[in-house]
C-alpha cells in the first residue's frame, strides 16, 4: 500500500523532503535552548552577573527566532506537499474510475467510490501532513533531548528509558484493538453516503409517497451504527492520553526526587536540574506526539487500503493487443450468448440471433426478463459469460472500445442530463456540433418545438439531472444527443415511455425516413412502440422466446399474444395516429 501511495507524491518531492529537514533544524534549535538556559541560571542569575545574562539572553533569542523560522517553513512546505499528495490521489482515482466497466463500478458502489475520493483521501492527506512534521519531529526531539540529558547527567535520563517498555506495550495494544474498528467505521461512511444520496436524488418520490419518516429511520440506523463504532474506536484511542500523562507525571516526580538529592550532594546544579526537567518533558511530549502519529496512521491505513483497492483495480473490460479501429456497419450477431451479473445466476441464456445493418428491431418482454442486459452487451458495457457478440462482423472484444461505443448510441429510460445548457448537453454527442446540426437532431427527436419556446433557446439552462424539464422532454433531449453521434447502431431502451403515442410515432417515422442505414433497437413495454419494426424479439426469463414480425408473432408466439391481448383488452390499445 505504502509503495503505491508514494507514487502520488510525484511533483511534490522537494516539499516532502524539505519539510523534515526544516523540522530537524527547528528541533535542533529548540533542544539547544534548555542547555543554554542552565548557563543563564548557574552563571548569570545565581552569580548575579548581568553581562552573562544579557549575552546568554541574546543567544537564546536567536535560537528561538531561528527555530520559529524553520517551523514556519516546515508548516508551509508540509501544507503544499500534503495538498499536492491528496490532489494526485484524487486525480489517479478519478482517471482510474473512468476506465471501469459497469461491473467494476458495481463492485464498489457509487456511494463507496464517492466516500473513498472524499473522506478517505482527506484522512490520508492529514496523516501525510502529520507524518512529515510530527513523525520526524518526535523521534528527532527525543534523540536530541536524550543526548543533551546524558551530557548533563548520566543517571537521570535512565528514569525515562526504564518506562519505555510500558509505553510501547500500551501503544501496541491500543493499535491492535483500534485498527479493526476503524475499518468498520470507514465502511459505515459508505452506508451513510448511500442513504443520503438516495434520499436527495429521490426526494420527489419520498415526498410524493409521504415517506419522510421512513427515510429518517434509515438515516438514524446508519448514522447510529457509525456513531457506535466511532465511539467504541475512540474510547480505545482515548486510553492513550491518560497512559502518557501518568507516565509523564511519574517520570517528573522521579527526576525531581533524584535531582534534589544530587543537588544536595553537590553532583548537580539547579540550572542543570531545570535543563534536564525540560528535556524530560520534551522527551515525554515527543513520545505522546509519536503515539498520536501511530494512532492517526492506524486510521489512515484503513483509509489507505480502501483507496489503493480502487487504484489497483483492473478494468475487466479493455482493448485487446491489436484492436479493430473501424466499425464496418451496424450488423449485430449474438452467438450462444449467456450472461450473469457478478456471482448471480444467468440472466441471459443461449441467445442466438442476427440483425442486418439498417434493420429496425423491437425488443419486448416483461420486467426483469433481461432486455436491458441484452443491449448492454452490444457496446460492451458488460462482457458475455459465454458465447460471443459481433458488431459489423467483428467480435466486440476485438474492436477498439472508443470506436465501438462511438458507433453504438444508447438512450436509456433514466438517461441523465448534465448541469449546463441544452447546447452543452447536445455537444456531448458531438463536441463541435453546429447549431444547424443540433436543431436537426432536436427535430428528429421531436424536441425542436419546445426548445424554441424557451426564452434562451439552445442556451436555456439545464439543472443537474435535468430536474427542470419534464420526463418526456428529458427523454427527447437524450435521443437528440444520441443522434448527434452519427451512430451505426441506435439503442432506445424504453426511452419513449414518457412521451405520448403521437409524438412517439413521429419519432419512429423520422428515424425511418432520415436514418435508413442506422440499425435501430427499440426496447418497449407497449406493442404499439414496436409494431411496425422489421422484426420483433420476444424475451422471456432470459431466453429468446420468438423472433418475427408483428403478424408472425401474433400467429405463433404465446407470450406475444398474451401481451397484445392485455394491451388491447377494453379497446385501450395505443394505435399510432394516421398522418
Amino acid at each position: 500500500m505504502l509503495k503505491r501511495l508514494l507514487k502520488c507524491v510525484k511533483g511534490y518531492w522537494f516539499y516532502t523532503i524539505a519539510t523534515p529537514i526544516c523540522v530537524l533544524a527547528e528541533v535542533l534549535m529548540s533542544v539547544l535552548i534548555p542547555y543554554k538556559m542552565a548557563d543563564l541560571i548557574d552563571k548569570g542569575v545565581e552569580a548575579g552577573n548581568m553581562e552573562v545574562i544579557k549575552q546568554t539572553g541574546m543567544v537564546l533569542l536567536s535560537y528561538a527566532l531561528i527555530s520559529m523560522m524553520f517551523g514556519i517553513l516546515s508548516g508551509v512546505f508540509s501544507s503544499i506537499a500534503s495538498c499536492g499528495f491528496a490532489t494526485n490521489i484524487r486525480h489517479d482515482m478519478y482517471y482510474k474510475i473512468q476506465t471501469f466497466s459497469f461491473s467494476n463500478v458495481d463492485k464498489f458502489s457509487t456511494a463507496g467510490l464517492v466516500t473513498r475520493m472524499t473522506s478517505d483521501v482527506t484522512r490520508l492527506q492529514f496523516a501525510f501532513n502529520m507524518s512529515m512534521r510530527m513523525a520526524s519531529r518526535a523521534p528527532a526531539n527525543m534523540i536530541f533531548a536524550l543526548i543533551m540529558s546524558f551530557r548533563i547527567n548520566r543517571k537521570l535520563p535512565l528514569v525515562f528509558i526504564a518506562i519505555l517498555p510500558f509505553l510501547g506495550f500500551a501503544l501496541g495494544m491500543i493499535m491492535k484493538h483500534a485498527m479493526p474498528l476503524f475499518k468498520k467505521v470507514f465502511e459505515s461512511y459508505d452506508d451513510v453516503n448511500r442513504v443520503v444520496q438516495e434520499n436527495v436524488r429521490g426526494i420527489r418520490v419520498v415526498k410524493s409517497f409521504v415517506r419522510e419518516d421512513h427515510e429518517k429511520e434509515k438515516f438514524e440506523t446508519v448514522t447510529g451504527r457509525l456513531r457506535d463504532l466511532s465511539v467504541k474506536a475512540e474510547r480505545i484511542v482515548a486510553i492513550n492520553a491518560p497512559v502518557m500523562n501518568i507516565s509523564m507525571y511519574i517520570c517528573s516526580l522521579c527526576v525531581c526526587w533524584i535531582g534534589a538529592k544530587l543537588i544536595v550532594s553537590g553532583e548537580m546544579t539547579t540550572g542543570q536540574l531545570m535543563s534536564i526537567m525540560n528535556y524530560i518533558l520534551q522527551i515525554l511530549m515527543s513520545l505522546m506526539m509519536l503515539s498520536m502519529v501511530f494512532l492517526n496512521i492506524t486510521q489512515a491505513k484503513a483509509a489507505g487500503d480502501r483507496v489503493v483497492e480502487v487504484l489497483d483495480e483492473e478494468a475487466d473490460i479493455k482493448n485487446c493487443d491489436d484492436p479493430v479501429c473501424e466499425l464496418k456497419d451496424g450488423s449485430i450477431k449474438f452467438e450462444d450468448v449467456s450472461f450473469a451479473y457478478a456471482d448471480s445466476k444467468d440472466c441471459l441464456k443461449d441467445i442466438n440471433f442476427e440483425i442486418k445493418s439498417g434493420e429496425t428491431i423491437g425488443i419486448i418482454g416483461g420486467t426483469g426478463t433481461g432486455k436491458t442486459s441484452l443491449v448492454q452487451l452490444i457496446p460492451r458495457l458488460y462482457d458475455v459469460k459465454t458465447g460471443a457478440v459481433y458488431v459489423g462482423g467483428d467480435n466486440v472484444k476485438d474492436i477498439d472500445l472508443k470506436t465501438l461505443r462511438s458507433g453504438v448510441a444508447m438512450v436509456l429510460q433514466k438517461n441523465l442530463l448534465f448541469s449546463g445548457t441544452i447546447r452543452s448537453n447536445m455537444q456531448w454527442g458531438k463536441e463541435d456540433a453546429t447549431d444547424e446540426e443540433i436543431w436537426e437532431a432536436l427535430r428528429l427527436a421531436q424536441a425542436e418545438n419546445f426548445v424554441r419556446t424557451l426564452p434562451n433557446g439552445l442556451d436555456s439552462p439545464i439543472e443537474q439531472g435535468g430536474s427542470n424539464v419534464s420526463g418526456g422532454q428529458k427523454q427527447r433531449l437524450c435521443i437528440a444527443r444520441a443522434l448527434l453521434t452519427s451512430p451505426k447502431i441506435l439503442i432506445l431502451d424504453d426511452s419513449t415511455s414518457a412521451v405520448d403515442t403521437a409524438t412517439e410515432a413521429s419519432i419512429r417515422k423520422g428515424f425511418k425516413e432520415f436514418m435508413p442505414e442506422v440499425t435501430k433497437l427499440i426496447i418497449a413495454q407497449r406493442i404499439s412502440s414496436v409494431k411496425d419494426a422489421d422484426r420483433i424479439i420476444v424475451i422471456d426469463d432470459g431466453i429468446v422466446s420468438g423472433i418475427g414480425t408483428h403478424e408472425e408473432l401474433l400467429a405463433s408466439n404465446r407470450i406475444y399474444q398474451e401481451v397484445y391481448e392485455s394491451q388491447t383488452k377494453g379497446g385501450d390499445f395505443d394505435e399510432p395516429q394516421a398522418d
